[in-house]
């Protein structure tokens, strides 16, 4: 059960009562702001993040920081010192946004060593997996992307960024404006391919 659904029934869970706590207010302040959808607790059984972050308005600005591999630059350790820096200098939240080397393996070390709730872009693994079995990102089928956003969040993934803000109408505006980048976000062009 979500922490919206939690909420929703009145129920104050314990990533509820921290985010009250962290945020200095009482766990019946922030319940109906949970169940109104004003305030969201990204928490993932699978993951159980020490530091449970409540994002919305009016909580505090929190800080995501953002790491991840390449294709070019696929190092595990470096991931992890990142996550240690993260951790020493209390960042609210981290997204994995790797793109390179094993990506699921690199993910679930994150996952482990994180102690606040985790992130990712699943359009990444789906393109990559895309080109792995069909030769191209453009071959990307829609069944792609919900699999990957299920396996991740089957691996404790507290978070998603999607893309879905797209139209055929939007398309045909980007298309037809000749710029150099259409969507200058990777998840974004993925998903307009």
């Amino acid at each position: 059960m979500t922490q919206l659904e939690q909420a929703r029934k009145g129920t104050l869970t314990r990533a509820t009562k921290a985010v009250a706590r962290d945020e200095g207010i009482s766990p019946q302040e922030i319940l109906p702001l949970i169940a109104r959808g004003r305030v969201v607790v990204p928490f993932n059984p699978g993951h159980s993040p020490l530091r449970p972050a409540g994002i919305g308005h009016p909580l505090r600005t929190k800080v995501n920081v953002n790491i991840g591999t390449s294709a070019d630059f696929p190092q595990l350790a470096d991931e992890l010192r990142k996550v240690e820096v993260a951790v020493r200098y209390q960042a609210d939240t981290i997204m994995d946004l790797s793109t390179g080397g094993d990506i699921r393996k690199i993910r679930r070390r994150i996952l482990a060593r994180a102690p606040m709730p985790l992130g990712t872009v699943p359009i990444y693994q789906a393109a990559i997996e895309a080109i792995d079995r069909r030769g191209s990102i453009i071959k990307m089928t829609e069944e792609d992307l919900f699999s990957a956003i299920e396996s991740q969040a089957e691996e404790g993934v507290d978070f998603v960024t999607v893309h879905c803000g797209l139209t055929q109408k939007a398309i045909a505006r980007l298309k037809g404006q000749g710029r150099v980048a259409d969507i200058v976000s990777r998840g974004g062009a993925f998903h307009l391919a």
